[in-house]
């Protein structure tokens, strides 16, 4: 019998990686590179890159009550994107571990 597994994981300071993440989104310098020109049908983008070790706690749970907690250290990426006349926006992240 196949059984489920459920995971989470919880931050030690959400609201730290969340001022770092901002802070690489409205950074306030723009190099300029989304107004240079691209071929037909491509558009130049800025992009923004930041890396952080975050800390928390992974928890994984099975159907039978079985509960595993976890501490963790990872680090990290966070990319933004700047189009033409766009503010930045954060468009991916991974664990580098």
């Amino acid at each position: 019998m196949k059984q489920a597994l459920h995971i989470a994981a919880i931050f030690d300071e959400p609201e730290l990686m969340q001022n770092l993440v901002e802070k690489l989104a409205y950074r306030r310098h723009d190099a300029g590179f989304c107004n240079e020109k691209v071929p037909d049908g491509s558009e130049a983008l800025e992009t923004s890159s930041t890396e952080a070790y975050v800390s928390g706690t992974v928890i994984l749970e099975s159907d039978n009550e079985e509960t595993i907690r976890m501490p963790f250290i990872t680090c990290f990426m966070f990319t933004c994107i700047k189009a033409a006349e766009e503010p930045y926006q954060l468009s991916w992240s991974f664990s580098l571990s």
